[in-house]
């Protein structure tokens, strides 16, 4: 386990060094200069070059790559073009709603999908299998801002259990708790039809399985077949898509931050590509690089845990 850890972590390092080298050139060629994006466009051509000159951007473009990888190495991911304060605080500020988000929303996945898609497969071709597909349709079908809005509209304003908008400090984990769960409940819901409906699949698939009749044969008691022997055996495959929608929601979670007003990494590289706030970008997407990086080898670690035909020599 431990040097499959290291191994990982070690091939993550090209992969690192190959994004951060295209992120550099993505934000180079972007349309627009960012030393007129901060100073205005009315600004004069003496400003404009002066900050130029003391962003680098005068510098050869080996150089300001060079420059570019020492600061990073360093934890510097520069200063917002906009408020001429460090990245890192505002990325400090904001990562952790959506990680809160992310995570919220993929336990509400696990914990309503695995089940449903459990049941489903078992009482497959009856009323509960055709009421559990449907459903799962639906959610498949749902974009996630209309589904957060009908969530605003019962829950918030018909019924009044939770806050519509905002977002409060982790320091009132109650208040945070409070306003967190229907944005949770919004993308949860959506993971929870993909989640079911891949459950059901494979669940279905494996209870035909020799091993799974071998099991019933031994005198084995129902649910142990169904939850040692079936449903472990169909773990794999959900744990790939839930480490693909935690990628995927780290990401699109920016509707879900808009509609409910809260503070998120997506949102804040939304502003910053209106404001063409480039050094802000070119930080996010670093930020999203090591988050997938991290997720891609978490990934990995669960399979180990979930299927003991997996062993890393």
């Amino acid at each position: 386990m431990i040097r499959h850890i290291v191994r990982r972590l070690l091939l993550a390092i090209p992969t690192l060094l190959a994004v951060f080298t295209v992120i550099f050139i993505i934000v180079r060629v972007a349309p627009g200069d960012p030393a007129t994006a901060a100073l205005g466009d009315y600004a004069s051509a003496e400003a404009v070059a002066a900050l130029r000159e003391r962003m680098g951007l005068n510098a050869p473009l080996w150089q300001q790559y060079l420059t570019f990888l020492g600061d990073l190495a360093r934890g510097d991911l520069g200063r917002s073009l906009i408020t001429q304060k460090p990245v890192i605080e505002q990325i400090s500020f904001v990562l952790p709603y959506t990680l809160e988000l992310t995570l919220a929303s993929i336990l509400i996945g696990l914990v309503l999908g695995i089940p449903i898609g459990a049941v489903t497969a078992i009482r497959r071709n009856t009323a509960t299998d055709y009421i559990g597909r449907v459903l799962s349709l639906v959610g498949l079908s749902l974009p996630a801002f209309y589904l957060a809005v009908l969530l605003i509209f019962f829950l918030a304003v018909k019924v009044d259990l939770f806050p519509a908008v905002g977002s409060a400090p982790f320091s009132e984990p109650a208040r945070n708790l409070h306003y967190l769960v229907l944005p949770s409940l919004t993308l949860g819901l959506i993971e929870t039809a993909y989640i079911a409906r891949m459950t059901r699949s494979v669940m279905i698939s494996v209870l035909t399985d020799d091993y799974v009749r071998t099991a019933r044969a031994k005198g084995l008691q129902e649910w142990v077949v169904l939850v040692q022997h079936a449903l472990r055996a169909a773990l794999i495959p959900i744990v790939s898509l839930v480490g693909i929608f935690a990628i995927s929601m780290i990401g699109s979670s920016v509707l879900v931050e808009e509609v409910f007003a809260r503070p998120g990494l997506g949102k804040l590289m939304v502003g910053a590509t209106k404001q063409k706030d480039y050094t802000t970008l070119q930080a996010i997407m670093v930020v999203y690089s090591l988050i997938i990086v991290v997720i891609n080898l978490v990934t990995d670690m669960i399979y180990t845990m979930v299927d003991p035909r997996v062993r890393y020599e």
